[in-house]
């Protein structure tokens, strides 16, 4: 049985053990049905372009990111195999960018830890969340969390798994057991957008923005019809005839069809919508398209992007992800963190100047600098420079016999003391 057959059956509405007020009936269904009446679901709502491009860029630039592993929690680099290669057919970036989009969608995700038969975890394999369910039992000293997961395999058979089997990040939530869905919380105005969407499309193919009605006080065949058709398309249409008289003849009128004001509105509403779910994802309208209401380049968006990430992707989705990685993936010594100066950083002219002052002062070494720009240390560059523009006045520093500031004031105590 595979998973679509397995699933399919579980959630057929036919099934007697399925109750109608069911979640996975709701999920069959196509989702909880909105306000506006078009259901939306996790995976229905990516046929909103907000939705999906709100999912696609928080994924996409997290699973992007250099993630390294540190011993102790300082500057140097550890060795983790699982990092490096957590699956045997994704990749790095496809693993984690499925997890993140998980999360924009469901607000949880689950990967099963496999282990090797040292117990070590050596590779991770995701599960999509419509597959689990999770719950709160009494904590014992094998299941300390008390945290159950509920899992069902390919073959429509459900496991209980533990904290042990299943690696669980979930997003922002209420309960400390499970995070809230952005799809599910934002489903009025996700369902609002959809219903704009096919609106439009109605619309455009209802005929109304058709150019214009010919009219005749005769009743016309339909071959009569096409033939003033034509004839008219024949003498008006194109560009040469801009501008041209139109001469009509046997009572025939001619009466331009524009779209009704009630009817442009949607096209404000699309936008306003577009702004609604950039919200809620916490996306700058500007990655959405909308540079309307903003400068379209120089640093103003330059500054927005790094508040972004400063004040949304870091916080909300980048650092929970490093620390439940460090606390189930890595030992205790060991820490993972994302490389995030790259999103942080200006341009080249300006991050070099700043690298030469930080240089200069002492502040920064060789090395310091190539693992900022994610460049592998060089030998020597860990020694730091002394700026020899901070002497005394008139001194030397290279001199060996040029006297400190605390002999000269001894000597002038003693003098004033004799």
């Amino acid at each position: 049985m595979t998973i679509l057959r397995g699933l399919s059956e579980m959630r057929s509405p036919e099934n007697p053990a399925v109750p109608l007020t069911s979640a996975t009936l709701l999920d069959w269904m196509g989702g909880t049905r909105t306000a506006a009446g078009v259901q939306v679901s996790e995976k229905s709502s990516l046929t909103f372009s907000a939705v999906w491009r709100s999912t696609a860029l928080i994924s996409g630039v997290s699973s992007a990111l250099p993630l390294h592993p540190y011993k102790d929690g300082g500057h140097e680099r550890a060795s983790s195999p699982l990092l490096k290669d957590p699956h045997p057919e994704l990749t790095r970036l496809e693993l984690w960018r499925l997890t993140f989009v998980h999360r924009c969608l469901w607000g949880n995700s689950y990967s099963q830890k496999v282990r090797d038969q040292g117990g070590r975890i050596r590779e991770l394999w995701p599960i999509t969340p419509d597959r689990v369910r999770v719950e709160k039992e009494r904590p014992t000293p094998a299941n300390p969390s008390g945290k159950v997961f509920w899992v069902t395999d390919d073959w429509g058979q459900v496991h209980r798994l533990t904290r042990r089997e299943i690696l669980h990040l979930p997003g922002m939530g209420y309960d400390g057991v499970c995070g809230v869905s952005p799809v599910r919380a934002a489903q009025a105005a996700i369902g609002l957008g959809l219903a704009a969407e096919e609106y439009g499309a109605r619309l455009f193919g209802s005929g109304n923005l058709m150019s214009g009605i010919l009219q005749t006080e005769q009743r016309l065949e339909n071959d009569q019809a096409d033939a003033l058709k034509q004839r008219w398309k024949a003498k008006m249409s194109g560009l040469d005839k801009a501008h041209e008289v139109a001469v009509l003849d046997s009572g025939a009128s001619f009466q331009p069809v524009s779209l009704p004001a009630k009817d442009s509105q949607f096209l404000e509403s699309r936008t306003f919508e577009v702004e609604e779910i950039a919200r809620w994802f916490g996306v700058p309208s500007f990655l959405m398209g909308l540079t309307s209401k903003s400068t379209s380049w120089g640093t103003g968006l330059e500054q927005q992007a790094i508040g972004w990430v400063k004040f949304d992707l870091h916080p909300t989705w980048l650092a929970p992800t490093e620390q439940r990685i460090t606390k189930e993936l890595l030992g205790a010594a060991t820490e993972a963190r994302y490389k995030i100066e790259g999103l942080l950083r200006g341009d080249s002219r300006a991050r070099a100047e700043f690298y030469r002052v930080m240089r200069e002062v002492g502040a920064f070494s060789a090395n310091d600098i190539r693992d900022l720009e994610d460049l592998p240390p060089v030998d020597g560059g860990d020694t730091y420079l002394q700026p020899m523009n901070m002497a005394p006045l008139g001194s030397d520093p290279t001199s060996p016999d040029e006297p400190a500031d605390n002999d000269l004031d001894d000597d002038d105590d003693d003098e004033g003391g004799e």
